[in-house]
């Protein structure tokens, strides 16, 4: 009877516990880790394993594997990330080109794929061949006209609406977690606190298939961001298949580092920009091992992707650009008020989001996610249908704006006056007036500035997966590129200047607008999310050019200077703090003024302190202490007359104890 009842005791115990039957040394949901003590486990751990290797050939060939586990885990992450970036980039490229139409010879192809096979087209028309079918003339056979082009109107509407509540419906049903950026989840998570579900199988199948709906859907919205939770969740995947991580929180968090590292690498093609990404952004410890292994899951993410080779071009992102001008100590100037905009974009942005998403916390807005999702993606759809700058894929766009204007280029953006016979002394710029397709890309791209400026703020947040870092680069690089066009003409009427004057070669181009626009978009990233080091060295990755590191630096440090002179925060410990995670930020300097006497407890008049006592208690006196109280451990002391600290019991651990 005894026993019955100290059974039902315990028994009773357990239902204090999140789970049924959980492991010793298992933390509850939304809890923090001990660092230390998942250190010292580990420890002990590696102790033992030396200890017995020395026993047999069995036993050390065990103390290798153990050894190898980590490279292992590192490479399995990298191939996976690398092949989903690699499947999510031609996914959407698919399904982007299907929004206006299709391909009639495999109707798998995208656009550019389909024209590729084709041998009736031409140079000039290069993005028109017959295989290739706009929705209008696949259903009433017209190309041209008000009828063909409000039916790809209204289809492009219809595609991007059912992309957008097919993905939204799927983040609800399945799996929750899979929403937003994932990126103030990671670094919480990788601060020590424990949100389960987050990085499960579940929400690895649903973020991987939700991304590409979502980016295809049009909305103003990136990849990249998502990516890194991807690969994290990978990360997780591969750490729960080997012991040594998958029973010690704090090894864990040791992947996931690396995870982020890789998820970085595949994104913007930038392995080593990964790796600091990783160190300076997201991770909370990353002691010099980490740092290697986080080098080496980049690399075979990189390497994986580049294999893949999703673009076609051999290249890991959509927008590689390579610039051959130099750049002059006078165009400073406008780089470093490119990253005033940043700064001023990015302080806005946050201000905006943050009072948008805490509106949505807060009113009736929250209880319908899918009208929300639904209702911004038919505005983005409507609006941006009419303008050929936002109605392409936003990667398409920033590829356009960075692009430097050669002799084969179409777009609009390059279209130049070019007179052979007009002649100027031999040490002026190269004569080339803006055309009317530059003057009217430059009103289409101030428009498109505006909208991506506002629907941005809206669109971040919502339940579907969404980036930050793609949006924020398009919204740098219009401004950069009007700048950019701005300086070039100024320089070209006005070449008799004395800031103009000693520029120029006889034949070479002066001012590179591309690079402007390179410039606004690192400015822009920066002010966002208050990247420094990591950003330029993704920025030049992306470009490969080691020259222009200077502009990209004056114009990152400016915006983070202009940003916080506003506030601290960037975006991402922003969402942290309206989600309510605790996160202390290791960036954070903090002043006390307090005495220990004004916080300590227990002041005169309340109870006792909950505490344990080394050798007085019972069994009973600690069931009692738990029950009476909802704290989540207890100080142990030498007795109730001195109260010498001499550990912490967390209550955890001593429910499961008894």
């Amino acid at each position: 009877m005894v026993n019955a009842g100290d059974m039902n005791g315990s028994g009773n115990l357990m239902d204090f516990l999140d789970e049924p039957f959980p492991d010793v040394g298992t933390y509850e949901d939304f809890h923090t880790i001990d660092w230390l003590r998942e250190k010292s486990r580990d420890t002990d751990r590696h102790r033992k394993i030396t200890s017995k290797s020395k026993e047999s050939i069995w036993e050390f060939i065990k103390s290798l594997l153990d050894a190898w586990s980590g490279w292992v885990v590192m490479l399995l992450i990298g191939l996976l990330a690398g092949t989903l970036a690699g499947v999510i980039d031609l996914a959407v490229d698919w399904m982007t080109d299907l929004k206006e139409g299709v391909c009639l010879s495999a109707f798998w192809y995208s656009h550019e794929q389909c024209c590729w096979t084709s041998n009736e087209t031409t140079f000039d028309d290069r993005d028109k061949c017959p295989q290739w079918q706009k929705w209008s003339e696949l259903l009433v056979s017209q190309s041209e006209g008000a009828s063909a082009y409000i039916l790809n109107y209204f289809l492009y509407i219809m595609w991007a609406l059912c992309f957008a509540f097919l993905a939204v419906s799927l983040v609800r049903v399945f799996a929750p977690y899979a929403c937003g950026s994932g990126i103030p989840e990671i670094k919480t998570i990788l601060s020590g606190f424990i949100i389960r579900g987050y990085l499960g199988k579940w929400t690895l199948l649903i973020k991987t298939v939700t991304l590409v709906l979502v980016v295809s859907s049009g909305l103003s919205l990136g990849k990249e961001g998502p990516l890194v939770h991807v690969a994290c969740c990978c990360g997780n995947f591969f750490s729960s298949l080997f012991s040594k991580y998958s029973k010690n929180e704090g090894k864990r968090r040791e992947v996931l580092s690396a995870a982020a590292a890789a998820g970085v690498s595949v994104a913007f093609g930038a392995p080593i920009g990964g790796v600091l990404f990783s160190l300076e952004e997201v991770s909370y410890y990353f002691p010099l091992k980490t740092l290697w292994r986080s080098f080496f899951a980049a690399l075979v993410a990189a390497f994986t992707l580049r294999s893949i080779n999703p673009f076609g071009n051999s290249r890991l992102v959509l927008f590689y650009v390579e610039y051959h001008t130099p750049w002059y100590m006078a165009e400073l100037f406008p780089f470093i008020l490119l990253g005033v905009f940043g700064g001023l974009w990015g302080t806005l942005f946050i201000r905006c989001n943050i009072a948008w998403c805490r509106r949505r916390k807060t009113t009736r807005l929250g209880k319908y996610p899918v009208l929300e999702v639904i209702v911004i993606t038919a505005i983005t759809a409507i609006i941006a249908y009419p303008n050929p700058y936002t109605r392409r894929s936003t990667s398409e766009l920033i590829s356009e704006l960075f692009n430097d204007c050669g002799a084969l280029e179409s777009s609009q953006l390059c279209d130049y006056i070019n007179d052979p016979n007009m002649t100027r002394p031999v040490d002026d710029i190269p004569d080339r007036p803006a055309g009317p397709g530059v003057y009217s890309a430059m009103w289409q791209l101030a428009l498109a500035l505006v909208f991506k400026i506002v629907i941005t703020i809206f669109t971040f947040g919502m339940k579907i997966p969404s980036g930050l870092f793609i949006p924020s680069m398009a919204v740098g690089a219009m401004a950069g590129r009007m700048v950019g066009i701005g300086v070039e003409q100024l320089a070209y009427h006005h070449h008799d200047w004395i800031i103009f004057r000693n520029w120029c070669r006889p034949g070479a181009d002066c001012v590179t607008p591309g690079l402007y626009a390179m410039v606004g978009a690192a400015a822009c990233l920066g002010g966002v999310t208050r990247m420094t080091v990591s950003l330029v060295v993704i920025m030049f990755e992306l470009t490969g050019g080691l020259e222009y590191i200077v502009p990209l630096m004056a114009a990152a440090v400016t915006s983070k200077w202009v940003a916080d002179a506003f506030g601290k925060e960037g975006i991402y410990e922003a969402h942290i703090h309206l989600n309510g995670y605790p996160f202390l930020d290791v960036k954070d300097e903090f002043t006390h003024r307090t005495l220990a006497t004004d916080v300590m407890r227990p002041r005169r008049g309340e109870a006792p302190l909950s505490v344990l006592t080394q050798d007085s208690m019972t069994v009973e006196d600690v069931e009692t202490l738990i029950k009476e109280t909802d704290y989540n451990g207890f100080p142990v002391v030498v007795s109730k007359d001195s109260e010498r600290l001499i550990g912490f019991a967390q209550r955890r651990e001593l429910i499961l104890a008894i």
